[in-house]
């Protein structure tokens, strides 16, 4: 081909690269050279193309891709071999020849100064055809197709119009200089880490901190898969001291999972260098741009998947397409997106699309992940719908470690989870009991002649590296091996074959009774199978659907017989069995007995329906305020009618008393009447000074004693609420106490 100077053998040997699948063409030609040559004179021009070709020669062993690179005139002609199989190649062909370009501009910067030429970049693919035409034609065309590209690009353009900016990208692709931080994904039953979401960052004062703004530029010129590539081994390479058990969750843009490198070998080594595997690994599939052709994206992450990755998909909520994503993909986690958890506690319809969420989840046993969590009003109404974990500033900020919660966040999280649990039903660990064990690899003529040895033995669990993976079912074992050629085709094959690989496992710690919705909603041909339970991701046992609803059973009748039935926290009999037992632990703590003054004056004028609510408005009261100001360990029981009893560890009694009756005060105007002021009237029918219902607390600071005895707590605090009552307004009255009369 004469315009670019190619002999028969170089057109050879591209037709042979041909053979092999696509290649690409970059064609960078030098912007405003006629300017150059007229201010400086022809010599001038052409010690600038010198420099060029120079530079160019100095560059091509950076892309070992670059498999023949001419130059005619002030035009250089760079051939791009392919990989075969791929998918975007334009895409691919146009990020290789943004970094040649930037990189050779870079280069004559340093040699020219302000003097050194941009270029004009046009790119397209060469492509064998059938029926085949001559591969100069080929050539050809493909040369015409990349200068009408370059005629739309402005001179200077793409990057390089950039500037600076254009400039502080490419450094930090070059410096590899992006970085990771890593946020915590805590499990809401019990406040451990289950996990890490990386996020990644530019340096400081780069403008491209953000990771939003990172890879919008990037898209915009062409570097997103090279930015993902770079960011997805900083992400790993920071994933030392993650647990075994633990995951790291990496975005992925929707685009990129069809990039043959999309899980490269230097991933895979630097996850065996860490002592990690891609079990440990999360895909969080991001919405910078939808996925439009699932069909081969299933089967894409269906390869990843059977290499142990695992999949997320993020923003789930935010809008269709990810709704589309759930229900193609069928993702291992949801990550729902942090517009539907913002004031979750205030707003029924968000509340209403979360429980969809949760339900849909339980069927398909898919975790679900609530991201932005700011509030622990939004945590804790979290926590009551069951969702399996939480993200956000108020759980813990991203770090460049992989830390984990602040103590108190973690007591917090299990004292809402226990005092949930009070008026609720205990984890599912509780049950748990051991079953036979199988690896992956046993025959199934082992398991066989188990489960015919042992009469009793009715379910075995398939566990590699101490985590559940299968499920065998006695009888469905003996269903199989019992059809036609059953036996001769099964009975030396490895047990992994005729497990159920997606059995309904849960972690020790979920309620029964959310555990019951979940097996009760599986297929019919899995209702009864039994449902596996973990600990930290590790194989803890099994329950079976009859024990789990004996158990709630069970549970069910206890409360009926001894909780308040108006707001289910633990009634007299619990109270005092908490109390002995704290008593005899000779451990400090504080008894707050807590009741309403002017009651019955409210009941009577509102009416009974009015007055259990202001109750159930107290029993919250409690709650909160033992959360914010009490320990993991608190205890709130309810007495009867208006009388509360509360049973803390705080450091700080005090503080704990002054918070409650400050959220008292600030709710219970809500419960009065509206129109102004009310006349108040005591037991005895005496107008007081006073226009609403207030609370009195007695506080009792029992130091470690075991001679303090619970008639005495008693004693003291009907003398301390005498002293409350008989001041108006809300108020509390305290006492330390060491030894009881008797011990004196």
């Amino acid at each position: 081909m004469a315009m670019l100077g190619l002999n028969k053998m170089e057109l050879e040997w591209i037709s042979h690269k041909l053979d092999q699948g696509v290649a690409g063409l970059l064609v960078l030609d030098i912007a405003r050279l006629y300017e150059l040559e007229k201010a400086g004179g022809a010599s001038y021009g052409q010690r600038i193309i010198a420099s060029v070709k120079e530079a160019a020669e100095a560059s091509l062993p950076e892309w070992p891709n670059v498999f023949m690179c001419k130059m005619a005139g002030d035009d250089m002609y760079f051939f791009i071999a392919m990989e075969p199989g791929v998918r975007d190649a334009g895409l691919h062909v146009h990020e290789t020849g943004m970094q040649i370009k930037l990189r050779l501009e870079r280069r004559l910067s340093d040699g020219l100064g302000a003097a050194a030429p941009v270029f004009r970049m046009g790119c397209s693919l060469l492509r064998s055809q059938q029926p085949r035409k001559p591969i100069a034609t080929v050539v050809y065309d493909a040369v015409k197709q990349a200068l009408r590209e370059m005629k739309h690009e402005p001179a200077g353009g793409g990057l390089a119009a950039r500037g600076d900016r254009g400039e502080r990208f490419l450094a930090i692709l070059q410096n590899q200089s992006l970085y990771a931080v890593y946020q915590p994904i805590v499990s809401l039953a019990d406040g451990s880490v289950f996990g890490y979401e990386s996020l990644s960052r530019g340096p400081q004062h780069s403008g491209f901190v953000s990771p939003l703004e990172l890879f919008k530029f990037a898209e915009e010129e062409g570097f997103l898969y090279t930015l993902d590539r770079l960011a997805r081994e900083k992400a790993i390479a920071g994933c030392g001291e993650l647990r075994k058990e633990q995951r790291v969750f990496i975005n992925v843009p929707a685009q990129v999972i069809h990039d043959p490198h999309f899980t490269p070998g230097r991933t895979l080594r630097l996850l065996e260098r860490r002592g990690l595997s891609p079990h440990n690994v999360v895909f969080e599939i991001t919405e910078r741009s939808s996925i439009e052709d699932f069909s081969t994206a299933k089967k894409i992450l269906q390869h990843y998947r059977s290499q142990g990755y695992q999949i997320a998909i993020d923003d789930a909520g935010a809008g269709y397409s990810s709704l589309q994503a759930i229900a193609e993909l069928q993702p291992d986690y949801i990550k729902v997106d942090r517009s539907l958890i913002r004031n979750i506690h205030k707003d029924k319809i968000k509340e209403h699309m979360l429980e969809t969420f949760v339900t849909f989840a339980d069927k398909m046993n898919i975790r679900i992940i609530a991201e932005g969590i700011e509030q622990a009003d939004e945590l804790y109404k979290l926590m009551q719908m069951g969702i399996h974990f939480g993200q956000g500033f108020l759980l813990a900020k991203p770090s460049p470690k992989l830390s984990g919660l602040e103590p108190r966040q973690i007591d917090q999280i299990r004292l809402r989870r226990r005092l949930r649990e009070v008026g609720g039903f205990p984890p599912v660990g509780t049950i748990a009991a051991p079953v036979r064990e199988f690896s992956p690899d046993t025959p199934i003529s082992e398991a066989a002649r188990f489960f015919k040895e042992n009469e009793n033995g009715l379910a075995a669990v398939v566990v590699q590296d101490g985590e559940p993976v299968g499920l065998v079912m006695r009888e469905k074992l003996f269903q199989q091996l019992a059809g036609q050629y059953g036996i001769p085709l099964y009975w030396k094959r490895p047990i992994k074959q005729l497990m159920d690989p997606s059995p309904l496992i849960v972690d020790e710690h979920l309620p029964l009774d959310q555990v019951s919705q979940m097996s009760t909603a599986r297929e019919a041909n899995n209702l009864y199978d039994y449902v596996i339970i973990t600990s930290a991701g590790r194989y803890a046992g099994v329950a079976s659907v009859r024990s789990i609803l004996e158990s709630i059973t069970k549970v069910r009748v206890e409360q009926a017989r001894i909780a308040n039935p108006l707001t289910g926290l633990p009634g007299n009999l619990q109270i005092q069995r908490e109390l002995n037992m704290r008593i005899m632990a000779e451990r400090k703590f504080s008894v707050i007995y807590a009741d309403l003054d002017f009651f019955k004056w409210y009941n009577d004028r509102f009416g009974f329906q009015k007055g259990d609510e202001l109750i159930q408005f107290t029993a919250g009261i409690l709650l909160e305020a033992c959360r914010g100001r009490g320990e993991a360990d608190d205890f709130v029981g309810h007495i009867g009618g208006d009388d509360f009893i509360v049973l803390s560890g705080a450091a700080a009694p005090d503080k704990l008393c002054e918070d409650i009756i400050r959220r008292f005060d600030q709710g219970v105007s809500a419960f009065m009447d509206a129109d102004g002021p009310v006349s108040v009237f005591d037991r005895e029918g005496n107008l007081v000074d006073a226009d609403r219902v207030n609370i009195s607390l007695s506080l009792i600071v029992c130091e470690c004693s075991p001679n303090i005895t619970a008639e005495y707590i008693s004693m003291t605090a009907a003398k301390l609420k005498k002293r409350a009552k008989a001041h108006i307004g809300s108020v509390y009255y305290s006492e330390r106490i060491e030894l009881a009369p008797d011990a004196l």
